[in-house]
């Protein structure tokens, strides 16, 4: 099961009931970040998650409401008494942007971990997470993440008889395990079936429409995409600063056949944002606004 919370929903600028885009998931005792913006530390709190377990922060970009709260995250991180490396993954210049923010947070009890992306996909499998970065469409260079947990295929009883496999060591080749005893060696793939569909989120920011998104974003269980204007006569302002429309998150949404759309990074000046979804939901139907705190458990289909 994954877990998934919207920690925030706004752009630019944090306000009352309104953090700054932040999203968080928890995956077999691992949480994994993407973004850090100011205030990013309460939202932690007022959902009631802890920081200690954070292994991965990934960064979309290194505009200030992405990244500004960085420092004050790991100082309570540190102050948690987390020892265990803390990997980050973000845009070239990573490394040099977070060293510059530690000015201010210098000495942390633990080992920071920097993986600078360059090619336009990458992707690095850490503590049970498949990450998939794909670069974007902003006015700085910008990347998306589809976030994925693989599953096995069943485990099938026949093959491991046939194949004289001691009961034993069902449990651990279950598992993904491989086993080696009195010169036999027996792996997983001698006793499950094809791997079964898994659980894919994407999520992406700041950015005009592009073939990556659609690409990276097919088939997700949910997918959180800005929507920083609501209001379709600002469609040349979103032209402008690269920025998207509900609409035409709601065209991508639609494009890559996923199940479900959450709206996020919203204008400051964006209020009564629920009055526009009828149209929205009129290009792609599992539309919906984010909020703050939003959460949902994500779990493998039954077969």
């Amino acid at each position: 099961m994954l877990d998934v919370c919207l920690l925030g929903t706004g752009g630019m600028m944090p306000l009352p009931r309104r953090w700054l885009t932040s999203l968080m998931t928890r995956y077999n005792g691992s949480n994994l970040m993407i973004d850090c913006g100011e205030g990013t530390q309460i939202a932690v709190k007022e959902k009631g998650w802890t920081f200690k377990p954070i292994d991965v922060i990934c960064f979309t970009h290194y505009h200030a409401d992405h990244i500004s709260g960085l420092p004050g995250l790991l100082l309570t991180m540190g102050n948690a008494e987390r020892t265990e490396p803390l990997t980050m993954i973000g845009p070239k210049g990573l490394e040099r942007v977070v060293g510059a923010l530690r000015t201010i947070a210098p000495e942390l009890p633990f080992e920071i971990r920097f993986r600078e992306l360059s090619a336009p996909e990458e992707d690095i499998e850490i503590n049970g997470y498949q990450i998939h970065a794909f670069r974007v469409n902003h006015n700085v260079t910008c990347y998306g993440y589809s976030i994925s947990i693989p599953r096995n295929g069943k485990f099938l009883v026949e093959y491991a008889k046939a194949q004289g496999i001691p009961q034993r060591f069902w449990n651990r080749l279950q598992h993904g395990q491989t086993v080696t005893e009195e010169g036999n060696t027996y792996t997983p793939d001698m006793v499950l079936g094809p791997p079964r569909k898994g659980i894919k989120i994407t999520y992406c920011t700041d950015t005009r429409p592009t073939e990556s998104m659609v690409k990276a974003a097919a088939e997700s269980d949910l997918f959180i995409c800005e929507g920083m204007y609501a209001e379709e006569e600002k469609l040349a302002k979103a032209r402008q600063y690269k920025h998207m429309t509900f609409y035409e998150a709601a065209q991508v949404a639609q494009k890559a056949a996923v199940k479900e759309l959450w709206l996020t990074h919203f204008s400051p000046s964006l209020v009564h944002a629920e009055t526009y979804l009828p149209k929205v939901r009129q290009i792609f139907e599992a539309s919906s606004l984010g909020f703050d705190g939003r959460t949902r458990e994500l779990d493998f289909k039954e077969e």
